[in-house]
């Protein structure tokens, strides 16, 4: 029996609910901001905004983005069951909003030099999904 071994087991993955209107209309091209404004919990148009934010060189713009999706994404997590750990699989698309989100706010963190959020965001993701970080990070 290893010394730390969690007796209660790992939580289940948890995944986030798909809000079809929203992912359609950031699939067919509508402004996210739009999307943001008419879904404001939909963490993916949080993430699109923080990533061209974030590639136009706009990193503070991406931060805000990016907490903001990254805050939509924890309340909903949370009213679906996690706990504060544990999987939110990569694999599952409706949580690829927050876990992008999560990866933005951890590159404009450490585009502002705020390297313990950065660090924070970067270990998070890897916990969260080892698929998203390697997704995400390349």
């Amino acid at each position: 029996m290893e010394l730390h071994q969690n007796l209660l087991g790992d939580p289940p993955p948890t995944k986030l609910p798909d809000l079809p209107e929203a992912r359609e209309a950031l699939a067919s091209g509508t402004d996210p901001a739009e999307v943001a404004a008419r879904f404001p919990a939909y963490s993916a148009a949080w993430a699109a905004l923080a990533e061209r934010a974030y590639n136009a060189g706009d990193d503070i713009a991406a931060y805000a983005y990016a907490r903001t999706g990254y805050h939509r994404g924890l309340d909903q997590l949370r009213r679906n069951g996690w706990k504060g750990h544990g999987p939110i699989p990569w694999e599952h698309e409706p949580n690829r909003g927050f876990l992008r989100s999560l990866y933005y706010l951890g590159k404009a963190a450490e585009a502002i030099e705020e390297a313990d959020e950065a660090q924070r965001c970067a270990a998070f993701l890897r916990e969260s999904s080892e698929t998203a970080a390697r997704e995400l990070e390349g």
